[in-house]
């Protein structure tokens, strides 16, 4: 069986899967002291209305656990990011206790207890005789196999790992073990419930330490036995060219020398290589800097931490991908959100190429002898989609954008992955269509990447033809012969809105809004935005004019009674449901976007220009509305199209979009001046 399909036998997307039971109305977490709180305020953030209750053998860590709660929501309310009936239903309806007995009447467990499997073991045996058979019981444990600790449950098969990453309430990634004792049923509940509630699960084989902690504990290993050759601050200088903070850093943060200790000596079932470093038992606290800071290290030095320290990368990264631990797009993706790597170990790989690769391997197997080495070839290692998910349903390609940590916004290389997968399977016999959708429940896609644009600002040539590089994946789904729907489930913005327009139909969830706010950043949506809308949706000319002009946004009814899209369902799976009956519905039926001159009302836009509070610039208004004006004049698709782009380079060549774009990147409100 194919990896990914033997860790991923339901769905790649999480939310995609209809879930055998609702959302939980009682969570149990057991364990007060480091994690088990964070993960505790994760789950009151995401779903509040939920009674949480927090379990420990001693008093001391629940009050510890209340306070924490108490300064997380007064600190999310200083700097405005909660409000106060927000905090309040956080901190309701929590009970802080150690009578196990409170538990009986929870639908989730999440053990948080010390590494120690007869405690664990015990305190496993002890949930089990107090709650219900249908109650899913979890530990968070970073390293043990679920075999391990679930061995002598009555009922395995709702049982399983689910390891959380610190902080617990902010950090994206949660790893899921599959594992032989539990149920199909259960991991794919867990995937679709995490999904659910903001995190991005990853589902990983039962290897000691699973997938991610592989790769930090070895990393911080590797580092403690360099310190023969350099010193703590040097060696996370070295590695802050990968990392946005070096292992000893991070360890001092995380107080984890004693986890690197109890981790590697786990791995050791695997071999002696994986020892500890013996330094790691006699210091408490590194000396290092603070990241970023100016460290003296020789050429000779960088040279040979950096080797080192990529030599156990790259051979942790071949052993989880040849031994089936995780799968290629899991590892490189959450060794990034999950680990601070700037860059995923492939994409390292493939920037370095197969002859420096190689060069660090064999000098990392005489340096380090017995650590795995690569079993596939190079380009096999590559061969994968860094951020689409991609299944079969029923003869349509699902493709989910899965970049969460930016709303799905679209980069460049992934105009690229979309137009590899659509190139792929336009001619295959037995693929129908296509559905295109965004990763979690908040966004389709919240634009695009600012990507190469900055470097166009003043350079109308080069501005244009950026537009139209950018345009590529567009003007081949105009020219499909297989139907091709946008699943919007949420923001659709800019550059995302970009791409759902040029599908051949639409569907929304209930909570979905469209916009295109180039505007507020005195630019226009240049790949198209300023065209299609008129051609497709003629009726909506007048709406479609705020949108542009003045970057209003509009919600999933209006879009409905507007036509733009064909239904709105209530949920995730009631979305991809009706988004492939909808590719159904097209076969052989597809619309063209017309390609004659269009009839538009008069634009009239207010003096000043707003957008909400934000004075637009007039300048850049006046830009747009002439380019709208000349592309519905044109006598076709292909040169209203380019007016779209050449629209796009004039913008680019004036003083607002220069003060837009400068604003973002400095992440300031504009002040526009003309």
């Amino acid at each position: 069986m194919n990896q990914n399909k033997r860790l991923y036998p339901t769905s790649f997307n999480p939310l995609s899967i209809r879930p055998s039971r609702p959302i939980p109305k009682e969570i149990v977490i057991i364990g007060a002291g480091t994690i088990g709180p964070d993960i505790g305020y994760y789950l009151k953030s995401a779903i509040p209305q939920i009674k949480l209750i927090l379990v420990d053998v001693v008093d001391t860590p629940l009050k510890k656990a209340e306070k924490r709660f108490a300064d997380y929501t007064n600190k999310a309310l200083e700097k405005r990011k909660m409000k106060e009936d927000q905090a309040k239903a956080i901190l309701n309806n929590i009970e802080y206790t150690t009578d196990y007995g409170l538990i009986k009447n929870c639908d989730l467990v999440i053990e948080a207890a010390t590494e120690n499997i007869p405690l664990k073991q015990r305190i496993f045996s002890r949930i089990e005789e107090l709650v219900s058979p249908d109650t899913i019981i979890t530990s968070n444990t970073s390293s043990i196999p679920a075999d391990r600790i679930f061995s002598k449950m009555e009922k395995p098969g709702r049982t399983t790992i689910t390891h959380f990453f610190a902080p617990a309430w902010r950090s994206l990634p949660v790893e899921v073990i599959t594992w032989p004792g539990t149920s199909q049923e259960t991991v794919d509940y867990l995937f679709w419930f995490f999904a659910q509630t903001g995190k991005v699960p990853l589902i990983t084989d039962n290897a000691i330490c699973f997938m991610l902690d592989r790769i930090f504990d070895n990393w911080c290993n590797e580092a403690a036995y360099l310190l023969e050759y350099a010193t703590a601050s040097q060696i996370d200088n070295v590695a802050e060219e990968f990392v946005s903070a070096g292992p000893f850093y991070v360890l001092n943060m995380a107080n984890g020398n004693p986890i690197i200790i109890e981790t590697n000596t786990l791995q050791m079932e695997e071999g002696t290589h994986y020892r500890p470093a013996s330094i790691l038992a006699s210091v408490e606290k590194w000396v290092t800097h603070r990241p970023g800071s100016k460290v003296e290290v020789t050429e000779h030095g960088k040279g040979m931490i950096r080797d080192r320290l990529l030599g156990i990368l790259f051979s942790q990264t071949f052993d989880i991908i040849d031994r089936g631990i995780g799968t290629k797009e899991d590892l490189n993706y959450g060794c990034q959100i999950a680990l601070g790597f700037k860059k995923g170990p492939f994409d390292i790989m493939g920037e370095l190429g197969e002859a420096e690769v190689s060069r660090i391997m064999k000098k990392f197997q005489k340096e380090r002898p017995g650590f795995p080495m690569p079993k596939a070839s190079f380009a096999s290692y590559q061969d994968f989609k860094r951020y689409l998910l991609v299944d079969d349903v029923d003869g349509v390609k699902v493709i989910t954008l899965r970049r969460p940590q930016s709303m799905n916004a679209i980069s460049d290389e992934i105009n690229n992955e979309i137009l590899g997968v659509l190139k792929e399977n336009a001619n295959k016999p037995d693929v129908k269509g296509f559905v295109i959708t965004g990763y979690g429940t908040r966004a389709f896609s919240a634009g695009a990447d600012i990507g190469k644009f900055p470097q166009t600002l003043g350079n109308f040539a080069a501005a244009a033809q950026y537009a139209r590089d950018c345009a590529e994946v567009q003007l081949f789904m105009d020219q499909m012969e297989k139907p091709l729907v946008a699943a919007v489930n949420g923001l659709a913005l800019g550059g995302g809105l970009e791409i759902a327009i040029r599908c051949h139909g639409m569907v929304a969830t209930k909570n979905a809004s469209f916009q295109f706010p180039e505007i507020t950043l005195g630019i226009l949506p240049g790949i198209g935005g300023c065209i299609v809308p008129y051609r497709k949706w003629p009726q909506g000319a007048k709406l479609f004019h705020e949108m542009i002009c003045l970057a209003r946004p509009i919600h999933a009814k209006e879009a409905l009674e507007m036509g733009m899209i064909s239904k709105i369902v209530d949920n995730y799976p009631d979305l991809i449901s009706a988004a492939i009956e909808e590719v159904k519905n097209l076969q052989g039926k597809i619309k063209r976007i017309p390609g004659g001159k269009v009839e538009i009302p008069e634009i009239t836009i207010s003096d000043p220009p707003m957008a909400g509070k934000q004075t637009l610039s007039k300048e850049a208004v006046s830009i747009i509305v002439k380019t709208i004006k000349a592309g519905a004049a044109a006598n076709s698709l292909a040169e209203a199209l380019e007016i779209g782009y050449r629209g796009s380079a004039e913008i680019a060549c004036t003083d607002a979009a220069k003060e837009g774009i400068t604003a973002f990147l400095e992440k300031r409100r504009p002040e526009f001046k003309k």
